[in-house]
């Protein structure tokens, strides 16, 4: 089978080309790249020590989760980097050698548009979403469910790729149980959507789960990549965020995976 991947360039993001070069003959990998150390450097988020700590906490979770990642030196993965945004100015005769794949799986890339968006979703490509839709979507979603002292919405989607943000049809969720803290609690529900989307390419169950549209009512919040801020970030790490504080109710679930 020949996948193709549009991810980023962190642990987590290496983690993942990891795991689906071992179920693929040919693993095609476009990998939009931003810096390694946010909260320090200027980029998507503001450099602040508040910011620098918050990232700092991300960082060393990201680590114990999926430990310091490096690309496997396989022989079936082609990789093409480029700057994070990019992807949307490249055409599509530029992307021809990666887009002749049985497989399109989307987790950390830009916001994908124009004729590239419609491409993938006509592949029903597969979209990685850190966050549980349809009640967070957008950016740092999983933050705002602890920021909102929703612990039990903390969790990752699996979901065919749409135009509209973190919005197509559900496949399943991916939970966690492990609830030392607020960041490995966040970085392992992404390891139990990489863990369970690799045994299911790899047994071919993820090709035959009925897809669940979403509702949109049933939204808590669409956030921003601008929402957070310094500000919002103070608030947070004053909060005594309580893992345990609401139960988990499966029936806000699809099919939901839990990591152990």
């Amino acid at each position: 089978m020949k996948i193709t991947l549009f991810t980023s360039n962190k642990s987590r993001h290496i983690n993942l080309i990891n795991l689906l070069s071992d179920v693929s003959d040919k693993l095609y990998v476009i990998q939009e790249c931003s810096t390694i150390f946010p909260g320090i450097i200027p980029g998507h988020y503001q450099a602040s020590p508040t910011m620098k700590k918050y990232f700092n906490n991300l960082a060393k979770a990201q680590s114990q989760i999926f430990g310091n990642s490096y690309i496997n030196n396989k022989n079936n993965i082609k990789i093409l980097p480029m700057l994070f945004g990019d992807l949307n100015h490249c055409s599509m005769d530029l992307l021809s050698d990666f887009l002749k794949s049985d497989l399109y799986i989307t987790f950390g890339s830009s916001y994908i548009k124009g004729e590239l968006a419609d491409f993938l979703v006509k592949q029903k490509a597969i979209n990685i979403h850190a966050g549980v839709s349809p009640y967070y979507r957008g950016a740092d979603c999983n933050f705002w469910a602890l920021y909102d002292d929703n612990p039990h919405l903390v969790g990752t989607t699996v979901h065919l790729l749409s135009k509209g943000l973190d919005s197509g049809p559900i496949l399943y969720h991916a939970m966690s149980n492990l609830k030392i803290n607020p960041f490995k609690y966040t970085m392992s529900t992404i390891k139990s959507a990489f863990y369970s989307i690799s045994e299911r390419i790899k047994d071919a169950s993820i090709f035959e789960i009925k897809p669940l549209v979403q509702t949109k009512k049933n939204e808590v919040r669409y956030s921003k990549k601008s929402e957070f801020n310094e500000e919002i970030v103070k608030i947070y790490f004053e909060k005594e965020i309580d893992l345990n504080k609401k139960k988990f109710d499966k029936s806000l679930l699809k099919e939901p995976f839990f990591l152990n």
